[in-house]
């Protein structure tokens, strides 16, 4: 088994080759936010390659047993977590359900798809860390009916400050199976950024609604 670290370089790698992951600091893109940001990660890609698909599948099933043991049921956050979650729930043999990032607005009016029960222990999967906004409204709702929620597992986090306070908040571990640090190192040794580039990602990393303004 593949350390850790190994696994994190690996994805990053991935995640540059196939352009999930696009680093452009000197032509930004707008977030909906209203930030400008050098990168710009669309882990949905990851879904178009079988290999990649099922390393991060694999290391998503590594990381949970690693970080939470066993738990009895797999969730996905819609819609980035949601392909993720059911491939992790076949791999473990687990139920899978889903959250809806709003209520559904007809029928039974359900937050939650799929059947579960009350207390049982359930594991979020989510694609992508920004403020965690979103990954935080998922574990509420879980908890709202009642589910165990031992933690949040995503593929990449940016690692801002903003959402590792969000999630202490709420007491909610989330490991990621790579991060912006080691994708940057990655960048950097496989010619992807020049070190012109590297003080302006660092820069947007550690003030990232203030940077290129």
């Amino acid at each position: 088994m593949l350390k850790t670290n190994d696994k994190a370089i690996k994805i990053a790698e991935y995640l540059l080759r196939i352009k999930a992951v696009k680093l452009q600091p000197n032509d930004p893109f707008t977030w909906a936010s209203g930030w400008n940001s050098p990168i710009y990660c669309d882990n949905r890609i990851s879904l178009s390659y079988p290999e990649v698909r099922t390393y991060i599948k694999t290391a998503f099933c590594d990381l949970i047993k690693e970080n939470f043991g066993m738990p009895d049921v797999i969730a996905g956050v819609a819609t980035g977590g949601l392909p993720q979650g059911a491939l992790v729930a076949q791999e473990l043999n687990l139920p899978f359900i889903y959250v809806r990032s709003a209520a559904k607005a007809h029928g039974m009016g359900n937050m939650i798809e799929g059947h579960y029960s009350k207390n049982q222990k359930v594991v979020l999967i989510e694609d992508l860390i920004s403020t965690g906004g979103s990954s935080i409204k998922g574990v509420k709702a879980l908890k709202n009916q009642g589910l165990d929620v031992l933690g949040l597992a995503a593929i990449f986090t940016y690692g801002f400050e903003i959402a590792s306070n969000n999630f202490n908040e709420i007491n909610c571990k989330a490991p990621t199976l790579s991060d912006y640090s080691t994708l940057i190192d990655v960048a950097m040794k496989n010619n992807y950024i020049t070190n012109s580039d590297l003080d302006s990602l660092q820069n947007w990393r550690i003030n990232p609604s203030n940077w290129n303004k």
